[in-house]
């Protein structure tokens, strides 16, 4: 099933999912976003986040997302 197919009624401004998400042992609360383009979501990540995970740009990272607001 498709994150579009789950949240038909729940996307915010600009087509965004509100999702909890963790990446290593940082947990945060933010919005994902639709990528028509790349026809995917983009996932923000918090400098701070960034920083505690020793992430660059073009890292490749497991993230783990659950869908809020349903």
């Amino acid at each position: 099933m498709e994150i579009t197919d789950i949240t038909a009624g729940t996307r915010r401004g600009f087509g965004s999912v509100r999702v909890a998400v963790t990446v290593g042992a940082s947990s945060w609360r933010t919005s994902i976003f639709p990528d028509s383009k790349a026809r995917a979501y983009l996932l923000p990540v918090k400098k701070a986040v960034r920083a505690a995970e020793h992430l660059e740009a073009g890292d490749e990272v497991r993230a783990q997302l659950q869908l809020a607001d349903l």
